[in-house]
């Protein structure tokens, strides 16, 4: 590709930006609260408030379980950051972190039927944030954790995995982990290899990589073919700067990992590899073509850093990669969080599950890895897009039927119960939506 054409592209990426700046004070917001239940006139609100809300009341004090069938609980999910590591930009601040989850929010709804509201909070402490979590279980059916930096946030996320009563996700790993593990599923498919088989190079250490290697790992991908790459080299037993409670993850995996005691930085990593999967930093020269060019025949290479991946696709694909990802919809193969979270809570809600498992990601994953191939896989489809809406309803069933099989729901539902509810309540969602904006209550800006 010429420079001119790499210019094109870059000048496209921007106009999401510009458009942004134009629109956000336009709409003050991009979501609200709006009643569901119906006011035919103002004797009503004696049903819905005062007097005749304290039956529903006084049956939760006798039965706390019955607040999802008399309140929305069963569908309200916190996003909840304190704003430290926010998409590309870092430590922002709360205040300036409020559009990203507004952002999450909004795609919650659209994607998901589920009704989401950002909560940034202005502390750092991973104590206060644990406890501020707790503290808000009653009015939410499940919280997810967004934007935190590490380590705190593995700190964050364990903690609460242990001790809440209500599912809690950080989109940050087990998101990325999934749908990077339903990419990486057809991709092998595509090259004829075997999850057992296949030598990993893991570049990037952060929580998005130690949790893709995580499920990976409980997917079916031995821990012992991974060479995971941070900024100072390959993960490795004598990596003894490692050894300590602030980098536990990434001992771990210096401890289960790397059998051929690879040393050295990325071309190292990335040597006779089958895979590269990199959530480092934004390119496009992180990952060189002659790195890709060292790896195995029919390479798959998922370069996923945002804005600019670490190496262009077309590079990748001329130094020898039979398969490429990345974090860009205006490339194939976009490796998206929106893909997941959406419908993994919505089949965690469906069955007010009291957690979100691995096993639960991993059954989300395959679900979107079937939907593609059910369309038919190609090397550049391996993973379906956004507006495949019939993705979410499937992906929800699978992470529904999987909570119910691990014990970690509070309901049980049929296949079809479960994939009619999801339905339902996603395309009432968009339908609310187009409502709204061809009735003019949502004015549809220029």
């Amino acid at each position: 590709m010429s420079d001119e054409e790499v210019k094109k592209l870059l000048k496209k990426a921007e106009k999401p930006s510009e458009d942004a700046m134009r629109l956000h004070p336009y709409y003050r917001g991009k979501i609200m609260v709006m009643p569901k239940c119906s006011i035919r006139d103002f004797q009503d609100f004696a049903i819905w408030y005062t007097p005749g809300v304290a039956a529903p009341c006084r049956d939760i004090q006798k039965n706390p379980e019955n607040v999802f069938q008399h309140t929305n609980k069963a569908n309200f999910v916190a996003v909840i950051s304190d704003c430290t590591r926010v998409l590309g930009l870092g430590d922002i601040g709360p205040e300036a972190g409020m559009p990203v989850m507004e952002g999450k929010a909004l795609l919650f709804k659209y994607l998901g039927g589920v009704d989401a509201f950002p909560i940034c909070l202005d502390t750092k402490d991973p104590d206060k944030i644990i406890e501020t979590v707790k503290i808000l279980q009653p009015s939410f059916g499940g919280v997810n954790l967004e934007d935190i930096a590490k380590p705190k946030c593995f700190y964050i996320l364990d903690r609460l995995r242990k001790e809440a009563r209500i599912p809690v996700w950080h989109d940050d790993q087990q998101g990325t982990a999934a749908i990077t593990l339903a990419g990486l599923l057809n991709a092998i498919k595509i090259v004829k290899k075997k999850k057992e088989d296949v030598r990993i190079a893991m570049i990037g250490a952060g929580a998005s990589s130690i949790a893709i290697s995580r499920v990976l790992i409980t997917a079916g991908f031995p821990a012992e073919n991974m060479v995971m790459c941070d900024s100072k080299g390959t993960l490795h037993k004598d990596r003894k700067d490692l050894d300590n409670e602030e980098n536990k993850e990434k001992w771990n995996m210096c401890l289960i990992s790397n059998k051929w005691d690879v040393r050295g930085g990325i071309p190292e990593a990335m040597k006779d590899s089958d895979v590269c999967i990199s959530t480092s930093r934004s390119g496009p020269d992180v990952i060189k073509p002659e790195w890709v060019s060292a790896m195995k025949k029919d390479a798959v290479v998922f370069a996923c850093a945002n804005p600019v991946p670490e190496i262009w696709p077309w590079d990748a694909e001329k130094a020898g990669a039979r398969v490429v990802a990345t974090g860009r919809s205006d490339f194939p193969n976009q490796v998206n969080n929106s893909l997941g979270f959406p419908g993994i809570f919505r089949g965690a809600l469906d069955v007010r599950a009291t957690t979100i498992t691995d096993e639960m990601c991993i059954a989300a994953a395959e679900s979107l890895a079937r939907c593609a191939e059910d369309r038919g896989l190609r090397e550049d489809y391996i993973i379906p897009s956004m507006d495949e809406w019939e993705v979410f309803p499937r992906e929800a069933v699978a992470v529904g039927l999987k909570a119910i099989e691990q014990g970690v729901a509070r309901i049980s539902l049929s296949e079809k119960e479960l994939f009619s509810m999801a339905e339902e309540i996603i395309r009432k969602s968009r339908e609310e939506v187009d409502c709204l904006m061809r009735e003019g209550f949502i004015p549809v800006a220029e």
